[in-house]
């Protein structure tokens, strides 16, 4: 019963399942997405508006992320008593706010995981996954001008004050699995085929103890990054219900001298972990765990401050480090040069880009109640399509299970609604459509069949050009198409 959503068939088993063109599947925009506004130079690393969540907005903000043209903001404290805000930011330095909603049992949230499922979906609707106060929550952004808690699932072992040991600390929704970060827990897996009814299917525990910190998901290989921690995990997710180490995966966050590096929460893009370091050892690290169990180091950017959370957006890392804002221009990986700064007054964790702007959040501290500014960093607003950078499987892999789910990851963050079957499609080695959901967070767009695949058969993976976007609206340029092969006779 509980693997029923992944079991879904056909709604008719004679029918012959194709796919929509990209243009006629994705869900109409709500909103404009990123700016499209230019600055003058003397405009940039200058705040030009603030957000603000509802009258019980405590002044603890994180990251903000892109959902159908809005902007979605969670306002929440660690102590819970939060809520969910959505702007239309056409105009950055006069954001609109479009709908808000408040809940008690909201807890600080480091990530967020989003899905548009279709009208003809039992389950349709507009979903977002985050933390809860003690597990985590789902809520319906159906209608953008009024979001609602939709489910609260708490989890065994999940409590609070404490702020680090047993907390959730992050979540990350392939649809219809929910993988969630449990601290000193390790990592729960919900299914969350039914957005209302949530149900924890499995755990996973480290042995030491590895703090649970980040949680990201590309296909079918799942990293973890430690809080405030040396150590970081590849784990196999190829079924989700019964987790797997992969030999050597386990390994430390060291820098160029080989020297142990604590880190306080990292992030996945393409082929690269982008880590933000923690206290006077500070900036970030950069690894490239591509190949499973045999992460190598690429580069640091060394800095003065206290590192929070980091974010990519073609060629550019935004670090919050406490004190203050960091953006790093590594378009060469290889040598990461500072690119700008921008100040807010408070606890500086998280800089989220958006377009040509970025948000800057303080979690605590905050000045006249001020947790997040908008700060242009670019005087021309992105006109570049998204890349993609990694794809799981991976062209030509052989012995891939049945139970299989596909992950492309871009070099930005995307538009989690434009990923759909259509944008991304899975093809059987005689042409027939394999159906599936689509999901994105972050810089990762996740396709999973709604059937197990079928044995010792080759399956194409096609990444269409027009379909995914970013949260600027500009459309993937070229098809991409790889290959691979299940297990079986």
């Amino acid at each position: 019963m509980i693997l029923a959503g992944w079991l879904l068939a056909c709604s008719s088993p004679e029918a012959v399942y194709t796919f929509p063109a990209p243009e006629l599947a994705m869900p109409p925009l709500r909103g404009p997405g990123a700016p499209a506004v230019a600055f003058a130079e003397e405009e940039l690393w200058e705040g030009c508006a603030t957000l603000t969540g509802g009258p019980e907005d405590q002044a603890h903000h994180n990251l903000l992320m892109p959902y159908r043209g809005h902007l979605v903001m969670p306002w929440i404290p660690e102590w819970g008593n939060g809520g969910v805000s959505l702007f239309d930011l056409s105009d950055p330095c006069a954001p609109v706010k479009v709908g808000e909603a408040a809940e008690l049992t909201l807890r600080e949230s480091h990530a967020l995981g989003f899905v548009h499922l279709p009208a003809d979906d039992p389950h349709a609707g507009d979903w977002l996954a985050l933390t809860g106060m003690l597990g985590v929550q789902i809520w319906d952004l159906s209608d953008e001008t009024s979001p609602k808690m939709a489910s609260y699932l708490e989890l065994d072992g999940i409590f609070y004050p404490d702020s680090y040991a047993r907390p959730v600390l992050s979540v990350f929704w392939q649809y219809p699995w929910l993988y969630v970060a449990g601290a000193d827990n390790g990592l729960y897996v919900v299914d969350a085929t039914d957005p209302y009814a949530p149900v924890a299917v499995s755990t996973y525990t480290f042995s030491p103890v590895l703090r649970a910190g980040g949680v990201f998901v590309l296909g079918n290989q799942l990293l973890v990054s430690s809080a405030e921690g040396t150590e970081s995990a590849q784990l196999d997710v190829s079924d989700p219900t019964a987790i797997q180490p992969i030999p050597g995966g386990i390994f430390t966050t060291a820098n160029s001298a080989g020297e142990p590096q604590e880190t306080y929460h990292g992030n996945l893009y393409g082929p690269y972990a982008f880590y933000a370091n923690k206290d006077q050892q500070a900036g970030m690290l950069v690894y490239d765990v591509s190949v499973p169990g045999q992460p190598t180091f690429v580069s640091e950017a060394p800095s003065d401050g206290n590192g929070g959370y980091v974010f990519y957006h073609e060629g550019f890392a935004f670090v919050g480090e406490s004190s203050v804002a960091r953006v790093y221009d590594v378009r060469d990986l290889a040598s990461p040069v500072l690119h700008g700064e921008a100040h807010l007054v408070g606890d500086l964790d998280t800089v989220t880009p958006y377009g040509n702007v970025a948000l800057l959040s303080v979690d605590d501290d905050s000045e006249d109640d001020v947790a997040t500014i908008v700060v242009p960093w670019a005087t021309e607003p992105d006109t570049t399509p998204p890349e993609v950078w990694r794809v799981d499987p991976p062209d030509g892999a052989t012995n891939v299970p049945v139970t299989a789910r596909v992950g492309v990851g871009f070099n930005e963050i995307i538009e989690p609604s434009s990923v759909f079957a259509g944008s991304i499609r899975l093809y059987a080695e005689d042409g027939a459509a394999v159906p599936g959901w689509g999901s994105g967070q972050d810089g990762i767009a996740s396709y999973s069949p709604k059937e197990p695949l079928a044995a010792g058969t080759t399956y194409t993976i096609e990444v269409v050009a027009g379909g995914v976007r970013d949260a600027s609206l500009n459309a993937v340029a070229e098809t991409v198409r790889t290959s691979f092969t299940t297990a079986g006779p």
